[in-house]
């Protein structure tokens, strides 16, 4: 019992260090978060993907207050990738209603400013349905936005992209040849899902995995990256912080 205090006063220690270490500093104006680890975390305790999922979802909320209260403009989650959609089917329901209810528990609470992300055509028509409701709930929400990644993928975002380029210029009379010789960066980006967004400065994924698997693909071209051992669900506001007081230190050359 006493260790346990003793533990708590020293962790209690820790995170006010790190908030001062981070105080008035430039912080990341958007992070992108690939929340990894929460079949493995439920493997851990014997139990199925689906607890560890729900412990995922229940992590959110408090990842979005730290996020909020260091001055975060834009936080995108990843939250069901394109690839996901592949899982087990049963597993996939399963997922999909957690999703489904986490992004309609933050579109409720109206603390925050939800924007869907991803190819909703690929999701069943329910989700797609709730996703467009939270969105339009927290419409006029001021704030920290909230991009919730669901049905995404960094290559399917580019190809969406480009799609849409080649319907627009179409309607307005423009031949391949002249979309081949005009097409620009601007136009690409000025598509993406993200459009109207700044590109993410700080990228985020737990469980130990250290690969983009296709996140941000386009946008994250300039992003410092940094990679925490924790699952989500464990993720801890120490290393939130810890990846913060991380990105402050570097120096980003942006290509240069």
């Amino acid at each position: 019992m006493a260790e346990n205090v003793f533990d708590r006063a020293l962790y209690g220690l820790y995170e006010r260090r790190l908030t001062r270490a981070v105080a008035g500093k430039q912080v990341p104006n958007h992070i992108g978060i690939m929340m990894d680890g929460n079949r493995r975390w439920a493997r851990q305790v014997d139990a199925p993907p689906a607890h560890g999922h729900r412990a995922g979802a229940d992590k959110i909320v408090d990842v979005l207050g730290w996020a909020d209260q260091v001055g975060v403009k834009i936080v995108t989650l990843w939250m069901l990738s394109t690839d996901n959609l592949n899982r087990d089917p049963e597993e996939l329901t399963a997922l999909v209603r957690i999703i489904e209810d986490a992004v309609a528990d933050l579109a409720a609470s109206r603390r925050w400013r939800i924007r869907a992300l991803g190819n909703l055509d690929l999701l069943p028509p329910s989700t797609a349905s709730r996703l467009r409701a939270a969105e339009d709930l927290t419409r006029d929400v001021e704030g920290m936005t909230v991009n919730v990644a669901v049905g995404y993928g960094g290559r399917q975002e580019i190809a969406d992209a480009v799609r849409s380029i080649l319907s627009e210029r179409a309607e307005a009379g423009e031949t391949l040849e002249d979309v081949a010789r005009t097409l620009t960066v601007e136009e690409i980006t000025e598509h993406l899902y993200t459009r109207g967004q700044p590109d993410p400065e700080l990228v985020i994924r737990t469980s130990g995995e250290q690969r983009v698997s296709g996140f941000l693909l386009w946008q994250s071209v300039h992003s410092e990256f940094y990679f925490c051992e924790a699952y989500w669900p464990d993720f801890r506001r120490v290393d939130f912080l810890r990846a913060i007081r991380d990105y402050t230190t570097r120096e980003r050359r942006l290509g240069r």
